[in-house]
């Protein structure tokens, strides 16, 4: 302890930790929104449309395999330590990012900011539970969870303004400050404890299965477009692989992920169904602006605003997962959600040039409410039908279910479209549909009617594919065998 720490009060440490977690809290969510947002111009001045995937998939690879090894070794060597690298890494990778000049830079920088974000957002939860009682906690979670709609808010119209006004690369510049601001708060504020599994026994062999199970599937999909034969066997070397994984951790001491857990078939519907509904999220966060500014060429501000809808009416959602869940039973919520959300974004797959821009907001907003209650309800559910002393996993497992949904259908979304547009564009080069993307550059085409066709059949593809994954969770839920309100 710091003679500085040593002349503050509890009180005082505990309000620059929590001010740092509720910065990280924000700095780590508004960097996929605030992406997006700044996408179509990356993608025009980079010349990446064969790559747009991997600007996002990079990102949250990483954080998919880190999260559950940072918990494991937060367990063993100390909260502070581990989130404060976490910060490190998100920082460098931010600058990273802002500097990069080609594609494969900025997808190498966003690798480091998703180790480092995959550090940072479990963490968050675990210093929250150290400092508060369970009473208290659920409080404090929702303010944590206002951080994150927040940013939500503010991400799309500060990456907007900065993409109209300044550069796509102080999109990743913004979050240094930020960094800098929340390692120093932390090293402040937090007080290192003495932790009680200093010989925690690290799952070393679960942490290769895991993340060479994945890399092979996330190569998979970003090349099926492209070597389709080599990806399907990639693919299924992956399965393979998590297979292994499986078999693993049901002999090991001390495993990554706990299989004990995934005996209730209930909690392992909560997991995929999360993970399929983060499928649907990223969906629309990704391909919504690049719609609207590729066929509407709307500005990147306007776009961006898209997913401010879904966020206000994500906040929304959650505040009514109380008293759905005293009230009906949680599969029949999840249905009725999905099969609405099918219903609108199947409007989708026949929208024309002349589809009104105001539907986007509407759908956008239908997907954050119905997202708001299921995500809020699903990690509600897992940590319930645990033992006590698995909560914490559980809900790593949710946090995981969360980042592969999304890394997963990044990259398959990703070439579905360009499969698509290859397979469409006719004479039209690769370069033009990739400088079409933005906004800023339709005055240049003379053939833009032609172009705009070829992009809206990518997009509708990418559209049929979150059909089906609600379809998948409409089938899965409908299997859950609780039949009861839970209490």
């Amino acid at each position: 302890m710091t003679s500085l720490q040593q002349h503050m009060s509890r009180f005082q440490q505990r309000i620059l930790v929590m001010t740092a977690i509720f910065m990280a809290s924000f700095m780590t969510s508004v960097e996929v929104t605030i992406v997006t947002t700044a996408l179509p111009q990356i993608i025009s001045e980079l010349h990446g449309l064969a790559f747009q995937s991997w600007i996002m998939s990079a990102y949250l690879f990483t954080t998919a395999i880190s999260t559950p090894i940072c918990g494991k070794l937060a367990d063993s060597l100390g909260r502070k330590p581990v989130f404060q690298w976490g910060v490190i890494l998100f920082t460098l990778g931010s600058l990273g990012s802002g500097l990069a000049g080609n594609i494969g830079w900025l997808i190498g920088a966003r690798l480091v900011q998703g180790l480092g974000a995959g550090a940072i957002m479990p963490l968050t939860f675990t210093i929250i539970a150290d400092y508060f009682s369970f009473e208290k906690r659920a409080q404090i979670l929702a303010l944590n969870n206002t951080a994150w709609a927040l940013s939500s808010l503010i991400g799309p119209l500060l990456g907007g303004f900065l993409v109209d006004k300044l550069s796509w690369h102080w999109v990743f510049f913004v979050n240094i400050p930020l960094g800098i601001l929340v390692f120093g708060l932390m090293g402040l504020g937090y007080v290192q404890k003495q932790t009680t599994s200093q010989n925690l026994t690290i799952d070393w062999s679960g942490i290769g299965l895991l993340t060479l199970g994945l890399l092979c599937l996330l190569i998979a999909v970003q090349t099926l477009s492209t070597y389709f034969w080599p990806a399907i066997g990639l693919f299924l070397i992956g399965l393979v692989l998590l297979l292994l994984l499986a078999k693993w951790e049901h002999q090991v001491a001390d495993p990554l992920i706990e299989p004990q857990m995934f005996s209730n078939k209930t909690f392992t519907i909560q997991v995929v169904t999360i993970m399929l509904f983060s499928g649907v999220l990223i969906s629309y966060q990704v391909y919504f602006p690049i719609w609207l500014q590729s066929i509407y060429h709307l500005p990147a501000s306007m776009a961006g605003m898209v997913v401010s809808s879904s966020s206000i009416m994500w906040l929304v959602g959650s505040f009514l997962v109380g008293r759905l869940m005293t009230r009906f039973v949680p599969k029949r919520v999840v249905l009725l959600i999905a099969v609405l959300e099918l219903v609108f974004y199947s409007s989708l797959l026949f929208a024309s040039t002349a589809f009104p821009v105001w539907m986007f907001y509407l759908i956008a907003g239908v997907n954050g409410l119905g997202l708001g209650i299921v995500i809020s309800m699903n990690t509600i559910l897992a940590q319930h039908l645990v033992r006590p002393n698995l909560v914490g996993e559980a809900s790593g497992m949710i946090t995981l279910g969360r980042s592969l949904g999304q890394t997963i259908m990044t990259g398959i979304y990703g070439a579905v479209f360009n499969i698509v547009l290859v397979n469409n564009r006719g004479s039209i080069s690769l370069g033009t549909l990739n400088r079409a993307v933005s906004a800023s550059n339709y005055h240049q085409f003379k053939n833009q009617l032609a172009i705009n066709l070829v992009v809206l059949q990518g997009l509708h593809a990418v559209f049929l594919v979150v059909a089906i994954l609600l379809l998948l969770i409409l089938i899965i839920n409908f299997l859950d065998p609780n039949h009861k309100i839970i209490k």
